[in-house]
């Protein structure tokens, strides 16, 4: 009996000794710090002058405002880490910021090292083509000339489509999502393959957004939502409280519209991109389980 007594005690200390006090620290310092991305518009990007701005960014300001109220800290200070795809988990991991307000996908293999919130948006991989183009989902991809960035999650998925379904297509790879948009816009591609957010901008940066279509069903549905250090209770459920309120109150329904219904505030580009089915139907029963 003692030593299993003892045991429980050791595994008790382990726990303690594990667990993360982020909103001590923010406390401690009378500071909070938000992790950004540097161009994932509409949900996480600079400004012209700067400043952080974006879907998520506004999402995560009503949750500073809860914790300065819960720590009771009026003049509780925002700062700001700029983080990128490399260093966004080492950043939480390493008290550098206190959480991530960006387009990280809450995956199995990420909830072993970090924590997640509920989700507020779902990105998925689709195909953009000229409306002319006889393009309706991926089974019409055969003898069509496919553009994809070269190592992006979406020429992952492409393959696998390809292992899939298709024994033949004409795929050309390229740097980045601007290149392979301007082959189309040159007649030298018929479909590009890329995740829905990024296609609904390059649409909308067009001469003349009604020419390109975004269609097919989505592949490779990720959720993404604020990280967080792992095992820190405290600050997981003042975050998903926050994001629950704005969705039950209807509020995040209204800064989904302000950002991608509406035009942006530094460019002017309307994404004319209306909720997905996905995120529509996961705010009528929030929740942080997500099945990948």
């Amino acid at each position: 009996m003692f030593k299993l007594l003892s045991y429980v005690l050791i595994l008790f200390i382990a726990t303690e000794v594990h667990a993360v006090d982020t909103l001590a620290r923010i406390k401690e310092r009378k500071t909070i710090v938000i992790a950004h991305r540097e161009a994932s518009i509409p949900i996480s990007y600079l400004s012209e002058d700067s400043k952080p701005i974006g879907y998520a960014m506004d999402i995560c300001s009503k949750v500073v405002e809860r914790i300065k109220r819960e720590l009771k800290l009026p003049q509780l200070a925002v700062s700001y880490l700029l983080v990128n795809p490399s260093n966004r988990l080492l950043a939480i991991q390493e008290g550098k910021a206190d959480m991530e307000c960006g387009i990280t996908a809450n995956t199995a293999e990420r909830r072993k090292q970090m924590a997640f919130s509920i989700p507020y948006f779902f990105s998925a991989t689709r195909l953009l083509a000229n409306a002319n183009v006889n393009m309706k989902n991926w089974t019409d991809l055969p003898q069509k000339r496919v553009v994809v960035v070269r190592g992006s999650v979406a020429s992952s998925l492409l393959r696998q489509q390809i292992q899939l379904k298709f024994s033949e297509l004409k795929i050309t790879e390229v740097s980045s999502s601007r290149t392979a948009f301007e082959l189309l816009q040159g007649g030298q591609g018929d479909v590009l393959v890329g995740e829905e957010v990024v296609l609904a901008g390059l649409r909308a940066s067009a001469e003349t957004p009604s020419q390109w279509k975004i269609v097919g069903d989505g592949i490779g549905i990720e959720a993404q939502t604020v990280m967080l250090a792992k095992d820190d209770p405290a600050l997981k459920s003042l975050i998903d409280k926050e994001i629950a309120r704005m969705i039950n109150e209807g509020e995040l329904s209204k800064v989904y519209e302000k950002w991608f219904m509406q035009p942006l505030p530094t460019t002017g580009v309307n994404y004319a991109s209306p909720m997905s089915f996905l995120l529509r139907d996961s705010l009528r029963f929030p929740s942080d389980k997500v099945f990948n």
